[in-house]
């Protein structure tokens, strides 16, 4: 069974690709849920109007969902609260 400690291992290998930190360590990850073989994540971005958003959403969905025991990952955009760089990882 997949773990949400999976899920965030493997959202470790997502970036935003104006920033070079991962989006975990990089405080954009707010919530992870798995439910047998579905995970929905809740994340943020650094910004509202980031123009990478599409890119960054697709590429935390495909990256979840080659986990095996992982057939739908559903990626939750929001902002509240609203990002900011006090919730950069201080690792």
């Amino acid at each position: 069974m997949v773990t949400k400690e999976d899920v965030m291992e493997v959202l470790k290998k997502c970036y935003d690709p104006e920033i070079p930190i991962n989006i975990v360590d990089l405080g954009l990850v707010y919530d992870v849920d798995v439910e047998g073989d579905r995970a929905h994540i809740k994340m943020t971005l650094t910004t509202p109007g980031c123009p990478m958003a599409a890119m960054i959403v697709d590429n935390v969905r495909q990256k979840v969902e080659s986990i095996d025991g992982i057939k739908k990952a559903e990626v939750e955009l929001v902002w509240d609260p609203p990002w900011t760089p006090d919730r950069i990882s201080k690792k």
